[in-house]
């Protein structure tokens, strides 16, 4: 060993010449270990998690698109803002519907502003609904941490439905049965509360009588 050694620092050629050889294997190593890597990471596992969500889960894996008359009018995951009367509303948003800029207001429970929001939308709401502002769910008046939650709580569809039934001049019995048709059941019976799409039920009142 001390020979090789010897052997080495006597010649510095043969040194520096091992030395290139060495790191050559290392970067022949690196590049084989990262094409390996992009091939089996970004590209087969995505192929194969792609196409089992393509086979299982069809509905789901393209956006659970709502289609009607061969046109796509919504996704079952993403609320749309509803002003007319005969329409249940959805929550606030924070970022205007849009998916593309989906975020909360990041607005702290002291900010002003926030307070000011809330006020104008409890005067609105109990003006149209007819009902006390203290009878108000808080989801009808906040806006969601994402900004496009597609659903509401049950209680907040409840006091929408005189409204929605006396602009649509139809039975309260009626959109209320609808409203309890749409109604989603806690995960698992445990996760979550009781809600409902709103788009999923806008459109089912669109359907009454047709």
């Amino acid at each position: 060993m001390n020979i090789e050694n010897d052997a080495l620092q006597n010649n510095p050629l043969e040194k520096s010449q091992l030395v290139d050889s060495s790191l050559a294997g290392l970067t022949r190593a690196s590049i084989g270990l990262s094409i390996v890597a992009l091939g089996l990471c970004g590209f087969v596992y995505s192929s194969v998690a792609a196409g089992l969500g393509q086979m299982i889960f069809p509905h789901q894996a393209n956006g659970s698109l709502i289609v009607e008359k061969d046109r796509v009018v919504g996704s079952s995951l993403v609320a749309q803002p509803f002003v007319q009367a005969q329409y249940f509303q959805s929550r606030p948003s924070a970022s205007n519907y849009d998916p593309m800029a989906m975020a909360g207001s990041n607005m702290a429970r002291t900010n002003p502003a926030l307070h000011q929001a809330v006020d104008e939308r409890l005067n609105q709401i109990a003006a149209q609904e007819q009902i006390e502002k203290s009878k108000i769910p808080a989801d009808l008046v906040t806006a969601s941490g994402s900004g496009i939650d597609p659903e509401i709580s049950v209680q907040s569809a409840l006091i929408q439905v005189k409204r929605v039934a006396q602009a649509r001049q139809i039975s309260e019995q009626d959109v209320l049965k609808l409203v309890q048709q749409h109604t989603v059941q806690p995960t698992l019976g445990i996760l979550g509360a009781e809600r409902v799409n709103v788009l999923e039920l806008n459109l089912a009142l669109d359907h009454i009588g047709k």
